[in-house]
């Protein structure tokens, strides 16, 4: 059975990092990609970023290009997302998802929507807050 648990979120001042892991199990990663999504309070979710897990090709959101990094270690099946210069308008529930490489960028772009993700996550709190 295919699955994603999220790890790492928590209370951080604006500046800040946090570090989220997303541990997979379960999967075939020919040729599949796993990527991140937030909800904010009140808000829709929204693509954050997204990684092939062979190719290990990127995708970032412009509201976060620059201060985001994934990644991924394929021998522990986990995808992290490093987010720097932390902003209280990155606060949102942080969620992982995982699909095939064209669905999850057409979901990330808001082409299709992203209910129609294979497999997702719980969801990771962050909280960006003086």
């Amino acid at each position: 059975q295919e699955q994603l648990v999220e790890s790492g979120g928590g209370l951080v001042q604006p500046g800040g990092s946090l570090r989220l892991s997303c541990a997979a199990s379960g999967f075939t990663f020919d040729r599949s990609a796993i990527g991140w999504f937030r909800q904010a309070p009140g808000k829709e979710r929204e693509g954050v970023s997204y990684i092939s897990m062979r190719e290990g090709s990127t995708y970032y959101s412009d509201s976060v290009k620059g201060r985001f990094t994934i990644s991924r270690d394929n021998a522990e099946n986990t995808v992290y997302l490093q987010m720097d210069s932390l902003k209280p308008e990155d606060t949102a529930v942080y969620y992982c998802a995982a699909d095939r490489i064209s669905t999850l960028l057409a979901a990330m772009k808001g082409v299709i929507s992203d209910r129609s993700l294979k497999v997702w996550g719980h969801g990771t709190l962050v909280t960006v807050s003086s």
